[in-house]
């Protein structure tokens, strides 16, 4: 049995438990206003046997000052840092974090990008893990032996600038911003340079996808919830951003569990738009 969008702490203990299982776990703890925090919150507690993948170092690339605060990581470079850490084709992924899977949402896609399906979130996260009884460990953790992930065809489909500027003169698809209210209104913006957001985009703050216990929402919900924000349920017809293309992706699961697949990625987001010149800019609820 393989996992593709969540896995709840019952169910990874079960797989953890089975020997023959070839399983890797990541966590993927991190801070974005202190980088070393994520490592450090990785050797206090971990689930035992996961490896610590880092934002900065693994799941973005390289900036070039207008492609946003995290671009996506060059596909290879992805694929061979997976490898160095036991990844194959036949891997079950799961990832985990300790922010309701702000960051763990991420390497999910990017799994998916590089054509691998058998990835997972694990819902509700350490929190949840500890709350079922289970152990962590703790330490810089073990040193896998090299595996092969290679690059396939992408599961999930991402769109760039000039793509998301056309929607604005002629809109065909709904823009999702995953970003706080304020921070989509053009207050309070402490990470990028402007405030404000897409025009015509509309909010979809990422952590409403999660209930009070912090797990994910039932399907259900999600599903009539993103449909009241967009206007439809067609994923095809939708674009999801954030600041820096990471909580994006939580947005991207959950309306992946909700049955809403086809969503594409603008991996630059808010911290490429605001850094182009000339890009237009709406303030306001609207």
């Amino acid at each position: 049995m393989s996992f593709n969008t969540l896995i709840s702490a019952e169910q990874l203990a079960t797989l953890l438990a089975d020997t023959a299982a070839n399983v890797l776990v990541c966590d993927c703890s991190y801070d974005l206003t202190n980088p070393a925090a994520g490592s450090a919150s990785y050797r206090h507690a971990h689930i035992p046997g996961a490896v610590y993948v880092d934002l900065e170092r693994t799941l973005s690339g390289q900036k070039t000052g207008r492609n946003g605060r995290h671009p996506l990581p060059a596909p290879a470079s992805l694929a061979e840092a997976l490898s160095g850490l036991g990844a194959n084709t036949d891997t079950q992924l799961v990832c985990y974090d300790g922010a309701g899977g702000m960051f763990a949402a991420r390497l999910w896609w990017l799994a998916r990008w590089l054509g691998h399906d058998r990835v997972a979130v694990l819902d509700g996260g350490l929190a949840a893990w500890q709350a079922a009884g289970q152990p962590t460990e703790q330490g810089d953790g073990r040193t896998p032996a090299r595996a092969d992930f290679p690059v396939r065809a992408p599961l999930v489909a991402t769109v760039d600038y000039d793509t998301v500027l056309a929607n604005v003169a002629r809109p065909t698809r709904v823009v999702l911003d995953a970003r706080a209210a304020d921070r989509f209104r053009g207050e309070n913006e402490t990470l990028d340079a402007v405030g404000g957001h897409i025009p015509n985009a509309r909010n979809r703050f990422f952590r409403d996808n999660l209930g009070a216990d912090g797990r994910f929402k039932s399907p259900e919900r999600l599903r009539a919830e993103f449909s009241a924000v967009a206007g439809h349920t067609d994923g095809s017809a939708l674009i999801a951003q954030c600041g820096s293309g990471v909580t994006a992706c939580h947005n991207l699961l959950a309306m992946e569990v909700a049955g809403i697949p086809g969503a594409a990625l603008y991996p630059g987001s808010w911290s490429e738009w605001s850094s182009r010149p000339g890009a237009p800019i709406a303030t306001g609820s609207h």
